[in-house]
């Protein structure tokens, strides 16, 4: 088959329509930090540490268990009907946390909106991977990441402009009974009811899964789209791929059983291991430490304004460079930039703190660390999940691998502090470069490079027999 020509409107059209599910990942994640003094005094639990950790913390209960309902949902619903599910949860979730005036509520709206990440986190980039011709699937699939960091910085925006300035002599009972105490959080929330309800209208749009609809059997619509993206040469020969991993499959029920198999295990152990790497890399550690670290390095950060300049612009910058990278340079060379890069770095930090120095050469090495990350192991762990799973289990073996994710995130908040505690700050950061050394160590000896391939030829290497 000659080179086809993509259509790359249409693939770009997909890729942002689905990777909303990223932007509003990123934006339902960030959005209660902005909100959280203010909803803390209207709900009256700005005095009580428990309920402060669960109205922080109970979208990520959400989010497990949404990982868990994308598995359930994603190989009968489709990829399409699973994410109009979640935009759908967006939806409600935006609307009930902002409405709501009983705390109980606000929690349930919460974990709506953290089933929405749990299942959009798993399905935005599977969808996209599902479309993207071989050759340019990583750069599509990290439209996802770069979606989440856009909703990152839109909530941050968002909270800064919509918040009034609070004078200076305002104590809790003043701001409680202010504008933003009373109302300005609420449209916080409702913000998010834009993008939501935007994506939930664009995802009827969109068609189906072409690998969904081979898997489901209905051929023409998949070889449909898959003319849509590159012309009938290129569909013929992809639909042909399909069928060749599909057809010893043909009408067998999955089971998880399925995944305990010689052949299926070891790219599941690789998934799980590379998800739970992405957080315990300790990247969130460096954002807990922010405000200690800025503050150290004698810069304001009580200015919302200073954080999306430094955290915000430095996350968007390298993401982009990971789209132009991730194609070329391949998805193991990344990662293993990412894992040796923060190992230094930590290690740098780490020293920093028990030598007690300060000032912009900690401000450096933290904006450098967060720049690593947005261009290796942000992105480039969602590209490889989207991907190595044979077609048949994609949906169920991308589902434990997503909620091994969340269940590693939470895990990572609960022992923060004790780390903190027992090891001191330059302890954690040296914990956490052996971590990242340990995660090196295993993306050379397990992770195969899959740049180029397709999604078949990339389960019929890592199915082969050994």
């Amino acid at each position: 088959m000659k080179n086809p020509q993509y259509n790359f409107a249409y693939l770009l059209f997909l890729a942002l329509v689905s990777a909303m599910g990223g932007f509003l990942f990123g934006y339902d994640w960030v959005v209660i930090g902005g909100v959280k003094p203010f909803y803390e005094l209207y709900f009256n639990i700005a005095d009580i540490p428990t309920l402060q950790g669960w109205a922080m913390s109970s979208a990520l209960v959400g989010c497990i268990f949404g990982a868990i309902l994308s598995g359930l949902l994603t190989d009968k619903w489709g990829r399409k009907n699973s994410l109009i599910l979640a935009a759908a949860l967006f939806s409600l979730s935006a609307f009930g946390t902002g409405y709501a005036d009983d705390f109980t509520l606000f929690v349930v709206y919460r974990v709506l909106g953290g089933l929405g990440i749990g299942l959009a986190s798993t399905l935005s980039p599977m969808y996209i991977a599902e479309v993207a011709p071989a050759e340019y699937r990583g750069r599509f699939v990290a439209i996802n990441q770069l979606t989440i960091v856009l909703g990152i910085l839109v909530a941050q925006i968002a909270n800064w402009g919509i918040a009034e300035a609070i004078p200076a002599n305002f104590n809790d009972t003043d701001i409680l009974n202010s504008w933003n105490g009373q109302t300005g959080w609420r449209y916080m929330f409702w913000v998010e009811l834009i993008p939501a309800l935007l994506f939930f209208f664009l995802m009827f749009v969109v068609p189906k899964s072409p690998r969904f609809l081979a898997k489901a059997g209905k051929e023409e619509d998949a070889k449909q789209v898959l003319f849509k993206i590159g012309g009938m040469g290129y569909a013929e020969q992809e639909f042909d791929n399909m069928r060749s991993t599909l057809n010893d499959d043909e009408g067998k029920k999955i089971s998880i059983a399925e995944l305990k198999g010689k052949k299926v295990f070891p790219i599941l152990v690789i998934g799980v291991v590379l998800a739970v790497f992405q957080q315990w890399c300790g990247i969130n550690i460096i954002f807990n430490y922010a405000e200690e670290i800025f503050s150290a390095a004698g810069y304001s950060v009580g200015d919302m304004l200073f954080n999306i300049v430094i955290t915000g612009s430095v996350n968007l910058i390298f993401t982009f460079m990971a789209m132009r990278t991730v194609d070329s340079w391949g998805r193991r060379k990344l990662m293993l930039f990412g894992a040796a890069g923060l190992a230094i770095i930590y290690a740098l930090l780490g020293g920093a703190y028990f030598f007690e120095f300060s000032g912009w050469p900690v401000l450096v090495l933290v904006i450098t660390a967060i720049a690593i990350y947005a261009m290796s192991l942000a992105p480039i762990t969602w590209v490889v999940l989207s991907e190595i799973f044979p077609n048949r289990l994609r949906g169920l073996a991308m589902s434990i691998a997503t909620f091994s994710l969340w269940i590693a995130s939470f895990i990572l908040v609960f022992t923060f502090p004790i780390m903190n505690s027992e090891l001191g700050s330059y302890g954690t950061f040296w914990a956490y470069s052996i971590i990242c050394v340990a995660g090196f160590v295993f993306v050379k000896k397990r992770l195969p490079e899959t740049k180029g391939k397709s999604l078949e030829e990339i389960e019929i290497e890592l199915t082969k027999e050994k």
